[in-house]
């Protein structure tokens, strides 16, 4: 999987800007929730659009940035956390178990 690793604050806000889909996983290596949600995720992969562009958040080293995400998104802070973005806005935000990426993907059409 290519996950881009988010990192700092201005590529928050090119997310912010980008038009089209892109999507941000928040994972805590701390939790074991988080690394079954990811597992899950990845091992559906193969369904995704390859132009999605992926990123990933390690709550842990960026806990600052995940604030952020959850002010600038109007989402409550929750690790594991998928978020679907289109055009700026978050139009979809799911946590722990109910990680669906069929759910993520109904969304794209």
């Amino acid at each position: 999987m290519n996950w881009i690793s988010l990192e700092s604050a201005e590529q928050l806000d090119g997310i912010k800007q980008q038009q089209g889909y892109s999507i941000i996983f928040k994972h805590s290596i701390r939790c074991s929730i988080s690394l079954m949600a990811k597992r899950r995720f990845e091992m559906d992969r193969d369904n995704l659009p390859d132009n999605l562009p992926l990123y990933f958040l390690d709550i842990i080293n960026r806990r600052e940035l995940s604030n952020q995400i959850a002010q600038d998104f109007q989402v409550h802070h929750q690790s594991p956390q998928l978020l679907l973005i289109k055009d700026g806005e978050c139009i979809l935000d799911q946590s722990h178990s109910s990680i669906s990426l069929e759910e993520a993907l109904a969304e794209l059409s």
